[in-house]
Parts: C-alpha cells; structure tokens; sequence
C-alpha cells in the first residue's frame, strides 16, 4: 500500500470545503472485489483459501528435491508455482478488501473487527505455505537452472531469483512459522494501534474539533494567525499523546532489530533495501548527494521564501504558506479530473485512457471523513481485479498533484498486472517512477497555463516546495530513522531523546531561514510510514531524482519515449532497476546520476530568484 501521509499533509485547507465545487466527491465501489462483509463470496473464498493453503502444503511440503530430479522437472515446477500464483492472488484479494474497508473508516468497530478477523484467518491460512519459499532455496542451484530451461517454469524466473535472494536470512521453517503467526499480536497489532490511535485524535483549531488531515491543513492557510493557530493545536495534542508514540516507536524499533539479527542483517536498513531491489551502494550514494544539496536547496530556498514574507526566518508553520499576495480558490472535483487527464494525454492517451477507468468505474474514495485514513495511496489489490485510489481532497492546487501522483501510481499497477501476483509487485524505489512522473507531467500543463507571471511564480515556488518535501525532507526522514533505530539498540529512547533527534535532524536540513520552535519537536509523531515500513522514505527521493532524469531525456528526445516508458512501467517487478534505466541511457550507480536530478530543483530555484530581482 502506497501511503503519502506527511506529503498530502500540506494540502491547503479549503475555507469552503463544504461548497458546491467539493460536494459528491467520489467514493470508492469495492464490490468488484466482494458485494459485502456478510456476502456468502466472500466467506466462500475464506474458506476456500483455509483448504486449499491446507492442500498445497500436503502436496509439495517435503517432494521438491524429487520432482526436480523427475521427468519433466521444468513442467512440474511450472504447474506447482502457477497454483502457487493462484493462491497469492486469492489472499492478495481477501486481504485487500478487509484493508479498503478498515481504510474507510478506522473507528468504526465493526469494521475494526472484520480487518482484524480476516487478518487472523488468513495468517492461519498462509502458514501452511511458508514452507514453499523456504524449500525453494534449499534445493540445488544446477538443477533449478535446468528446470528454468523449460519455457513455461523459465518465466517465473524473475520471481525465483528474488526467492533465492532471500536465501541467506531465511531462518528454520519453524521459526518462520513463528515469525508469521507471531506477526498478527506483534507488529500488526502495533501498527493497527497507531493507524486508530491517528484516526481518534481531535484538534481544537479556533474552537473547531477536527481530525488530523483537516487540522494539517490548517499548515498552508494564507492567513498566518490561522496557521499558528492550527499548528499550536497540533503541538499539544502530538504531545498529549507523546507517550504512546514514543511505546510504539520503541517496540517496533526493538521487533526490526529482533528480526534483523535473527536473519542476520548487517545494516539496519538492508532488509529495505533487499525488498526493494537496490543496492546499499545506491542508496548511499542518493542520501550522501542529497545531504551535501541541503545548502543549496532547502536552506537558499526557505531564506527566499522569507524575505518574500518581509521575516528573517520562518516559524515552522509558514514552511508551506502559500505566497503572499497570490489569489488561492477551491478547485473543483471535475476541474481537477481534467486538468490530471489532460496532462497525461498529452504524453500518452493510452496512460490517459487507463487514468479514466477510474473515474469512470468508481475506483476513487476521494472526500474527507471522519475516521478515514489520513494521507493518501494507491492500492495494486491483485491481478485479478484493478487498484483503488484513497485521497482526501479538499480542492487545492497540492491536491490536484496529490491526484496526478496517486493515479500514476495507479496506471502503473495496471500495466504491470499482466505479469501476474508474483512478478506484477514493482520494488519501492521504482513503484514511485509512475507516480512522480505523473505529477511533472500535471505540474509542467498547469505551469504551462499559467495567466501571468504571479501565478507562474507561486506555481514554480509550490513546484520547488513539493520537491524539497520529495527529496530534501524524505532524505532528513531516512536519516532520523537510521538514529532511532540505531540507538534503539543500545536501550530504550525516552520521547525527550526522540525528540531531540527529530529537531537536530529538522534543522540540518531546513536550515537557518526556519525557526524551529516549541512543539514542533512532536511533529515526529504522526509520520505513518515510521510505523508501517521502515526506512521506505527515501524511496520519495529516488523516485523523484528518478523521475527529474528521465524527464530531461523526455524534453531533449521525446520521440518514442512514451512508448519505452509505458514498456518500463510494464515490466512490474520482472527487471533490476538498472536494466529498467538502460534503453533511457541512465545508471543509478553512477554518483553523477543523482547531480540531475538534484540540479532540475537548483535550477528552479535560481529562476525564483531572477524573478524577486526582476521585480
């Protein structure tokens, strides 16, 4: 699940949110996955799956070894992964429905019950598959390549190298039975515990009570007594509840490094990096790029920023103000819808037709609610069925890239879908490659559009913030992870000390034209994917990075190059990044690589300031 919490947490709030231009906003139909929570579909699939988990393991628990020394090995092997397959993609869809539904409204104990239900069930129901990976990668390398030769076993391949990629922390089949029954009471009960905790706070902003998403909103009002306001409530209640935060970070600090050492992970972040693909050379190399950008970037920008403010320095609350003297409105619902289709016609009507569907097919959830997930994500579900997109709209320009980032998250996992439920997942660091794309291409429309050069400064300043919130502050975010987690070993850390981090971190990377002040230490707190999966944040800023390289390939040789991209996107988990990056002439590896990226932001800094020289 594909979660943008501290991003879409800047959206602007809307003064007339309940106006005509934000009323209907879409709300998802999941009745292509299930009719109901009684439906007898789906207890029928529940029960189903609880048997045939059950089957699978009587089959093949234990034969490998002798049906790869059979006739026929490749043939064999083909049938046994492709009922496999068929498996993944049934709990993929069970699970997917029971976590739309929860997302919809985590307060309500009904569904509560029917997420924590259907998760019990299925973990019961999927131990009795554990064996099957392990086993894999016990049996001998010379004969699966033979297997491999056959071409109906040969295109799992893919999929069977990132099997054995595991090989060498994978742990004794019952200890990964334990790991994965253990995991329902462990760190899913602590990550459910946090998801309700955020959905259940209430913010007094000015006398009104408000959830999380609206009270964040408050961070971009243009009137900055409003935005004082919102973020002083913000603080107290982040710090009313700091004890809480502080147990969960603690104990799921403490789970990974558990888990890790079991496994026998050096680094702390490796098993991230393992899932997703890349190497920890690479991920060096972006941070260490970005670290020595920070001057140059967020510190010139924010000293910018101020003096348009007529300030020395900016409180905190004024990070993503929008500019002064810049006329902000209520973009509606439909406006938005063919501003982001409009964008990504241009590039390709074939990416535009499959945004389409889902509008056309309800599979948006788009209005704020009460109890609603915070932020926003697009869920692949599986194969089988299509992904759903969750938003909180609220009618501001943020939103309508917040739209363009979601759907091209969503595009993405459609023309992966072909691949199946084992190749069709796409590591992190290249499932944003779509997203961010998808933004550049609404912003570049937008900007294009632009009716004088006021507007074109605000959207080029809200264009450079975004960035630095992609790239500069997921980076700062990486960094106070790895210093949580790496003192989490040496004992518990006291809310002080995370604090403390949490501010030391902020400032290094905002810089001087920021004032840090009281509360905003707690700011920590209600950063979801702390909680839900660690050190994914750089993955923003890979993508990005990513995505300003291949944009300038786009600009300087646009011929055929929606056609390689569409051809990239396709590939879902089947092909390494750097063969992925190769027909565009580009090479994550190389240091060099992350200077463009991190020079297209530079760059569009320095027009800002030719612009307040101008003026």
């Amino acid at each position: 699940m594909l979660r943008r919490l501290d991003r879409l947490a800047f959206v602007p709030r809307s003064p007339d949110a309940s106006g005509a231009a934000l009323d209907n906003l879409p709300q998802w139909d999941l009745s292509d996955l299930y009719p109901g929570l009684d439906s007898p579909e789906l207890q029928s699939d529940l029960a189903a799956i609880a048997a045939e988990c059950a089957n699978f393991e009587e089959a093949y628990k234990g034969k490998l070894a002798g049906i790869l020394d059979g006739a026929d090995a490749g043939g064999q092997m083909a049938t046994i992964v492709s009922r496999y397959e068929k498996i993944e993609d049934l709990l993929g869809r069970l699970y997917s429905y029971a976590g739309l539904v929860y997302s919809g409204d985590t307060t309500d104990p009904v569904r509560a019950k029917f997420y924590g239900d259907v998760q019990e069930k299925l973990t019961e129901a999927s131990t009795h598959l554990l064996f099957f990976t392990l086993e894999l990668n016990r049996l001998d390398d010379a004969k699966m390549e033979a297997a491999l030769a056959a071409p109906e076993f040969g295109k799992y391949r893919p999929w069977i190298e990132d099997v054995r990629a595991e090989k060498p922390y994978q742990l004794e089949d019952r200890i990964e039975q334990l790991f994965h029954e253990k995991g329902v009471t462990g760190r899913g009960a602590w990550n459910r515990l946090f998801d309700e905790t955020i959905a259940g706070l209430r913010f007094d902003v000015a006398g009104e009570i408000l959830p999380l998403e609206q009270a964040l909103n408050f961070l971009a009002e243009p009137d900055e007594d409003k935005r004082r306001v919102g973020a002083e409530a913000l603080a107290k209640v982040f710090g009313e509840n700091l004890r809480l935060f502080t147990l969960i970070t603690n104990t799921l600090a403490k789970d990974k490094d558990i888990s890790d050492r079991w496994r026998g992970f050096e680094d702390i972040a490796d098993s991230r990096h393992l899932a997703n693909r890349v190497e920890r050379e690479v991920v060096d190399a972006l941070v260490s790029a970005v670290h020595a950008a920070y001057p140059r970037l967020a510190h010139r920008y924010y000293k910018l920023k101020a003096r348009w403010f007529g300030k020395e320095k900016l409180e905190y609350w004024d990070r993503n103000a929008p500019l002064p003297k810049v006329e902000t409105r209520t973009i509606g619902w439909e406006e938005a819808r063919d501003t982001v289709l409009g964008a990504y016609s241009t590039f390709s009507p074939r990416m535009a037709d499959i945004a389409r569907d889902f509008f056309d097919k309800s599979w948006i959830d788009a209005g704020v609610r009460p109890g609603k997930a915070t932020g926003a994500f697009a869920h692949p579900t599986v194969p089988s069925a299509h992904p759903y997109v969750l938003l909180n709209y609220l009618g501001k320009p943020r939103d309508v890239m917040t739209l363009a980032h979601e759907l091209g998250h969503g595009v993405h996992q459609v023309l992966a879908a072909p691949n199946g439920a084992l190749m069709a997942p796409t590591p992190l660091t290249l499932a944003e490659t779509a997203s961010v794309f998808g933004e550049m291409l609404t912003f570049r429309r937008l900007l294009a559009a632009a009716p004088d050069a006021r507007a074109r400064k605000a959207m080029l300043a809200s264009k450079v913030e975004d960035m630095i919130n992609t790239v500069v502050r997921q980076i700062a975010f990486y960094t106070f992870e790895r210093r949580i987690h790496t003192e989490r070993k040496n004992g518990e850390l006291t809310a002080e000390r995370i604090c403390q981090i949490w501010m030391e971190v902020q400032a290094e990377s905002l810089g001087e034209g920021i004032h840090l002040g009281p509360g905003y230490e707690n700011y920590w707190v209600y950063i979801g994917h702390f909680i839900h999966s660690p050190f994914y944040v750089y993955a923003y800023a890979f993508g990005d990075c990513l995505v300003n390289s291949l944009y300038a390939v786009y600009e300087n040789a646009s011929e055929g190059f929606a056609e390689r991209y569409l051809g990239m996107l396709a590939a879902g988990g089947t092909r390494h990044h750097s063969e992925l990056l190769k027909p565009f002439g580009l090479d994550a590896r190389d240091p060099a690589f992350w200077q463009t990226g991190l020079n297209l932001i530079e760059r569009m800094i320095a027009e800002l300031e030719a612009m307040e020289e101008e003026a």
